[in-house]
């Protein structure tokens, strides 16, 4: 039994008739005929009543046509569910983040695309930067917003710049730079720096160590941690001062102060990396979207 057995029978049976079944199909009479003929022996039953030129379903005839309508359905979803999955319109994504990096467009493009692929399954998986690399590698996540990638890893792995983001001292009210509207990082040679593990986010580390050496002088690192929230604690219990991107979390700390570094070079990219390896139509749909969204108004610094 084949597809166009239950399609010829359901025609045959909703038009009343073998002609009329025949012009709608665009076949001839005598093919549905022989197709309706080879369904009914394969049942072993009579799934019309042919009797005075009148064509109508039998007892059988009427319950097999619910469950042939059933099948087709089911044949005809499939393969629309199949279309769907080549234009990227259903299937799975899973995303990693960084806490305090994303910025606007993260969440923006986020809302965006699930407003547009409603049946695509969207994880959010939030992980460092340099446990990223290794899951697009591993095919843990699909897509990472990350910093950008060591040169080990860009080899395996393609990102795009999504927008660049002007570093901070973050210092106490009461240092004598914290009422400045912006500092050189020159200006913080003497302090001791609290800097991002570098086995956690080994980009922002390699940042702050290149901002220094271009501003003539090697940091004295007083700590690392793995999170920008602990780097605040450390700078609250003045253990020094830390070099980051503006975070609201950050800005909770009362007894805190933010100075944007004047510095020419003094801002941290955010990235979106995939590994073309593991490229599929929906993480194609992702990209092409969030590619499009970083070229908006306030998602990207030009």
């Amino acid at each position: 039994m084949e597809l166009r057995h239950l399609r010829y029978f359901i025609a045959v049976a909703e038009n009343g008739g073998f002609a009329r079944a025949a012009r709608l199909l665009h076949v001839s009479q005598s093919a549905i005929s022989v197709q309706i003929r080879d369904l009914e022996e394969e049942l072993g039953a009579s799934l019309f009543d042919r009797e005075k030129h009148k064509i109508r379903l039998t007892y059988h005839g009427e319950l097999f046509l619910q469950d042939a309508k059933t099948v087709l359905a089911f044949a005809d979803g499939a393969v629309a569910n199949v279309q769907r999955s080549l234009r990227g319109e259903v299937g799975t994504l899973t995303i990693g983040f960084f806490a305090g990096g994303t910025g606007t467009c993260f969440p923006a493009i986020i809302k965006e695309f699930k407003r547009r692929f409603q049946d695509v399954q969207v994880s959010l998986v939030e992980m460092t930067t340099a446990m990223h690399y290794k899951a697009l590698q591993a095919g843990t996540i699909d897509v990472a917003f990350t910093r950008p990638m060591p040169p080990s890893d860009a080899a395996t792995l393609h990102f795009e710049h999504l927008h660049s983001d002007r570093l901070n001292a973050l210092i106490l009210k009461s240092h004598p730079l914290a009422k400045k509207r912006s500092i050189l990082i020159r200006e913080l040679a003497n302090e001791r720096f609290i800097l991002p593990d570098r086995n956690y986010s080994p980009f922002a580390f390699d940042k702050v160590i290149s901002l220094c050496a271009d501003a003539g002088f090697s940091p004295r690192i007083g700590a690392t941690t793995m999170v920008g929230s602990g780097m605040a604690a450390l700078v609250e219990a003045g253990e020094g001062v830390a070099i980051l991107v503006r975070s609201s979390t950050i800005l909770h700390h009362n007894e805190l102060a933010l100075v944007p570094l004047a510095d020419r070079t003094a801002f941290i990219d955010l990235v979106i990396a995939w590994s073309p390896q593991r490229e599929n139509p929906v993480l194609r749909s992702f990209l092409e979207l969030a590619l499009k969204m970083r070229k908006r108004p306030g998602l990207s610094r030009k």
